[in-house]
């Protein structure tokens, strides 16, 4: 089993609430030159949750589950920015007021830009939420660190989905991770350089059908964990040659240029410690019983 400091990391609450769609007026153009009107980022999303397709919506940079948000009107200050901060990857949640309350649910990714945390709960509570309900997440992970394994750098992610996520230790100071995909270095677009990687996300980049094809980017799946290749994200999202990070898929692909599925990272290393070995079922949705593979009651 890792070692971890997980006794040391603080636990404590956030608020927030579910935030409206947003959209800019005006059409947007795609990479191919084509104007579009579609559903984009926010809201209380019906019919999209982790372990669907990333692929294929009527929509681009489209969040799965509900959307969430501590200050709608101030996106990058406080308290939104503690929000985009401190809410980890399997971070667990409940509905504390209105029709839904007491349902609960759990974190599955950030998005930059909109600056929102995506939350998953069962399609019945999503049904009956309204925007102006409560959502208190109990905010952990920030600060988690492998002791043995000091090069490796965790991030965004809640203690106990580490243990989920069937890491292997095989010795020389390496560990293997189970991911769906392996993301080309040459794919990553939006979000390069950002220097805060504990929020937000960065995307990879499907303008290419023969990459795409090749490394099967539109079989993911959102709440996929994925290998960014020759990608250190230790001090911001930079290429390193050798590198390895792991994120989860935050947010479907896109129409335009420099855009497409949203990673959220959780795990980075600038020399090659980490081993990426491909596992169809490495999805949140599976290790946590949730979106698609939740049991209806």
């Amino acid at each position: 089993m890792l070692k971890t400091n997980e006794r040391q990391v603080v636990e404590f609450l956030l608020q927030c609430s579910p935030g409206q769609p947003r959209i800019m007026p005006g059409w947007k153009v795609g990479r191919d030159g084509q104007p579009f009107l579609m559903p984009g980022i926010g809201g209380i999303t019906l019919n999209v949750q982790v372990g669907d397709s990333a692929f294929g919506l009527a929509g681009d940079h489209v969040e799965p589950g509900v959307s969430c948000s501590a200050n709608p009107k101030q996106r990058m200050q406080f308290p939104n920015d503690s929000l985009q901060l401190f809410a980890c990857v399997g971070n667990r949640a409940e509905i504390v007021t209105g029709r839904p309350k007491g349902a609960k649910g759990v974190v599955t990714g950030t998005h930059g830009g909109s600056e929102h945390v995506m939350v998953d709960f069962a399609g019945s509570a999503r049904e009956k939420m309204t925007y102006d309900d409560v959502i208190m997440i109990r905010a952990r992970g920030q600060g988690l660190r492998l002791l043995d394994y000091p090069e490796i750098k965790l991030f965004n992610l809640d203690p106990s989905l580490l243990k989920k996520m069937k890491i292997k230790e095989i010795g020389n100071g390496k560990i293997r991770v189970p991911v769906t995909t392996l993301a080309p270095a040459a794919c990553m677009g939006s979000g390069i350089g950002q220097a805060h990687v504990g929020t937000g996300d960065y995307d990879v980049m499907t303008s290419d059908p023969e990459t795409v094809k090749e490394y099967k980017l539109d079989k993911m799946r959102f709440g996929d964990f994925v290998a960014l290749l020759d990608h250190d994200n230790s001090y911001g999202r930079d290429y390193r040659k050798g590198a390895i990070t792991i994120g989860i898929v935050s947010h479907s692909d896109c129409l335009r240029a420099g855009h497409g599925p949203g990673i959220t990272t959780l795990m980075t290393c600038p020399k090659p410690l980490i081993e990426p070995v491909i596992d169809p079922k490495a999805n949140i949705a599976d290790l946590m019983k949730i979106g698609n593979k939740r049991k209806s009651k």
